[in-house]
């Protein structure tokens, strides 16, 4: 598999398109973030290129010409690593590689080695490895391409198809004993969940680093792992917790992004069964983010794939006290700063039928609120699985 290394940082460039179905603006965001996955991979990020095409180029993703302008700059500067925004075709990476002579990686291939670093438990291992495996499958020929540059003559006649075959077989044989194997860690897990009791599941949810962990440790007071990195969190962690004398079971999962590269939801269905199988979803949105509506959509979207978009959900707008630091300057009232907080809240009051709460998990802020409204949702969950229960309410 490709990996970036890690005791020296890569020069990289990324490189995306402006389409009928994608701005300018959306691509420079895209970019930003595409830009966050290299440095959380421990690429340095030089340079952004981006053309204006109707579709892609079918052998080359860009134009002749703009691939022509990355070649000269990547050899100008020594660039180790060419990240392309969006996923390219099997054909696209071998002309690429043949143009530009450097390691080239698309969005998916970037996130599935970030995946590959962040794993920790056996089943985020073999979840990550299934599907690395799915995705190289297709694209074996272009790691034999290094056959095409041999002179050809007796003995090395069909030699790379012979060898592509035998790793086409290899691949797929792995392939059938990865998807056994998480399989079996499904049931395992299933009869854990079945071990848990009577106890109402609450499961965090939401885009990639918004700052789930963080929550998750302020409720739980837990010590869960955090950092200001995207996909800091792969392993579920589920921790009890008492409200009020109401106990529930919470859960933290992995963030979403967007472009997420389809194998990897089917290889982490199994880890985002305990999303589908919570009674209440917390999803958390990093306010502070300008691009936090777009991460809201494709988070439901992402809920609505796995079957668990019709959950009832509390909207957790955190990161408040970034907010506030990133567009109120001195120069800004207070009451001028109440009226924007007081219409940003109504408005998505408004949209979640008033289940939202605005918080800053970090700076402690508005926590008894959102206990409150948790512990809410848990006691109507409880009365509606147990009507005739009153211990836990």
């Amino acid at each position: 598999m490709i990996e970036i290394k890690q005791t020296q940082q890569e020069k990289a460039i990324l490189v995306g398109l402006v389409t009928q179905q994608q701005t300018l603006p959306q691509l420079e965001e895209y970019l930003d973030e595409l830009a966050f996955l290299a440095q959380t991979a421990g690429a340095v990020v030089l340079e952004k290129f981006y053309q204006k095409l109707q579709v892609p180029d079918v052998r080359t993703y860009v134009g002749k010409g703009k691939l022509e302008e990355i070649k000269q700059f990547v050899e100008e500067h020594a660039i180790d690593l060419v990240i392309f925004d969006d996923e390219i075709s099997p054909s696209q990476l071998r002309n690429i590689e043949t143009a530009l002579r450097v390691k080239i990686l698309d969005r998916s291939m970037l996130i599935l080695d970030i995946f590959s670093t962040r794993a920790q438990t056996v089943q985020a291992k073999t979840q990550v490895d299934l599907a690395q495996t799915q995705y190289m499958l297709p694209r074996l020929k272009g790691l034999w391409s290094h056959l095409d540059r041999i002179k050809g003559g007796i003995g090395m006649r069909g030699s790379g198809e012979k060898e592509i075959e035998t790793d086409r077989r290899m691949a797929q044989q792995k392939i059938s004993l990865l998807k056994e194997k998480l399989k079996k860690i499904a049931l395992q897990n299933e009869t854990q969940r079945k071990n848990r009791g009577e106890l109402i599941r609450v499961a965090l949810v939401g885009y990639t680093n918004v700052g789930k962990s963080t929550l998750m440790n302020v409720l739980s007071k837990s010590d869960v792992f955090a950092e200001d990195k995207l996909f800091a969190t792969l392993d579920t962690t589920v921790r009890k917790v008492v409200f009020e004398r109401t106990p529930f079971l919470l859960s933290d999962t992995v963030g979403f992004i967007r472009k997420l590269p389809h194998h990897l939801i089917e290889s982490f269905k199994s880890t985002l069964d305990e999303v589908r199988e919570a009674d209440v979803l917390l999803h958390v949105v990093d306010v502070a983010h300008p691009a936090f509506e777009e991460h809201i959509k494709t988070v439901q979207a992402t809920l609505k794939e796995i079957g668990a978009d019709e959950k009832p959900v509390i909207m957790i707008f955190n990161k408040m006290d970034l907010y506030e630091q990133k567009y109120f300057d001195k120069y800004v009232s207070d009451t001028v700063k109440e009226d924007i907080l007081n219409e940003l809240e109504h408005s998505w009051m408004a949209k979640t039928n008033a289940h939202a709460i605005f918080i800053s998990a970090k700076a402690r802020k508005n926590l008894d609120m959102l206990r409150e409204k948790i512990l809410q949702f848990v006691i109507v969950q409880y009365q509606i699985r147990y009507p005739y229960k009153t211990e836990f309410f």
